[in-house]
């Protein structure tokens, strides 16, 4: 009886080793995402994205020495920094997370970055923090983005805009990092490519009526209302007062407004407006609308900063792969060659042999769900589907 017992346990601790003899463990990771706020509509389908992408390279056993990742998800509430602040404390002291994927708006964002994930040398790969100071910002080689900053969205916002012939826009964005800084941006590159933009008009989050803020748009006039706002939160509020009042009846969503919320609200109230939001059709995007629609749960592809969340989570494990190592503080090193390559292209499905590559020694260049190219500090080169609405439906127009 003791040898079976010995035999047995012999069985158990082989089985919890890796091929090279290291004991297997568990390694957390970060999900910090506003699950309750302005944008919690979107969120679910942005942790499930990263998710799935821990559930492929676990399924795949090619993870470092048979370790597995598990996701630990904490609120960031996309608009209170203290809050997400205490949120990743928690999770970096307490639960000893490798890495953050997230976070998702740019004021906690930023807050996270400077208050806990510098100084606690934490990696932080954000799916959709898109403010411009972002790139600037001190961030001790920890601090990525799969998202493009809002200076690209920007332009391409005013391009498309000028390319319709609108020539005058009132613009009105959520008062905080992302909105200011998405409106400066596209007020800039308009005015520069000769449009007009007759008034800017910051708005808060959480109001009841929002009328006061659509008056003064529509006294300063415009063919066109440039909504830089939250599709769950004052953005929409700002789309009701205008249409009750008449003010406006064409409107120009950018990121944070993209959402069935809108739709499921206004319907053909809403047609011949437009919007920009992250996307690509590459070969990548498809892919992940396949898997998307496989996993288990199904969840929504196509909807906001979902492969951008796929890709987070996905370069996040793909660095530790090549640096051999959890420490952020060594794979931090290795998230960009990982990123950019040279190497052989990774895409959706594909992070096992991706693993694999990399235990060998081989270099990768993870393309993903949504093209990604690294540039900068680690800052997303990134692409935009342009949509409009038409019949009460949202449709693909292009893509820049």
């Amino acid at each position: 009886m003791k040898k079976l017992l010995l035999a047995s346990a012999a069985v158990a601790l082989g089985a919890s080793m890796g091929a090279t003899g290291a004991m297997a463990k568990d390694v957390k990771m970060g999900i910090i995402l506003g699950f309750t706020g302005p944008l919690e509509s979107i969120t679910p389908a942005m942790a499930a994205s990263a998710e799935m992408a821990i559930s492929e390279v676990n399924a795949s056993g090619k993870f470092m020495d048979g370790d597995k990742i598990v996701p630990d998800r904490g609120d960031s509430t996309c608009i209170d920094a203290t809050a997400a602040t205490a949120t990743a404390e928690r999770l970096v002291t307490a639960d000893h997370i490798a890495g953050i994927m997230g976070a998702d708006c740019s004021g906690v964002t930023g807050a996270i970055l400077q208050n806990v994930a510098r100084p606690n040398g934490v990696v932080m790969i954000s799916p959709s923090a898109t403010s411009p100071a972002l790139s600037t910002a001190p961030d001790d080689g920890l601090f990525f983005r799969t998202a493009p900053s809002d200076a690209r969205q920007g332009q391409v916002m005013a391009d498309v805009i000028l390319a319709k012939g609108i020539k005058s826009v009132a613009v009105t964005y959520t008062n905080n990092d992302y909105g200011k800084g998405l409106a400066d941006s596209f007020k800039a590159a308009y005015e520069k490519g000769g449009g007009k933009v007759t008034i800017v008009v910051p708005h808060e989050d959480g109001k009841a009526d929002y009328s006061a803020e659509v008056g003064s748009m529509a006294s300063a006039g415009g063919d066109m209302l440039v909504d830089v706002g939250y599709v769950d939160q004052g953005g929409k509020g700002i789309v009701q007062a205008a249409l009750d009042s008449g003010a406006f009846s064409k409107f120009f969503f950018p990121d944070g407004m993209y959402g069935d919320t809108l739709l499921k609200t206004f319907g053909k109230q809403l047609d011949g407006s437009m919007g920009s939001v992250p996307g690509t059709d590459s070969p990548g995007a498809k892919d992940f609308l396949d898997l998307a629609k496989k996993a288990k749960p199904a969840f929504d592809g196509t909807s906001s900063y979902t492969g951008e969340s796929y890709d987070a989570a996905a370069l996040m494990m793909l660095a530790m792969q090549a640096a051999k190592s959890t420490d952020p503080k060594v794979y931090k090193d290795k998230i960009m060659d990982v990123a950019n390559g040279p190497g052989e292209k990774i895409y959706p499905g594909q992070l096992g042999k991706g693993l694999e590559l990399l235990s060998e020694g081989k270099k990768i260049d993870y393309v993903g769900a949504t093209n990604v190219s690294l540039v900068g500090e680690g800052d997303a080169k990134g692409n935009f589907k342009i949509y409009d609405y038409k019949d009460g439906k949202r449709e693909t127009l292009e893509y820049k």
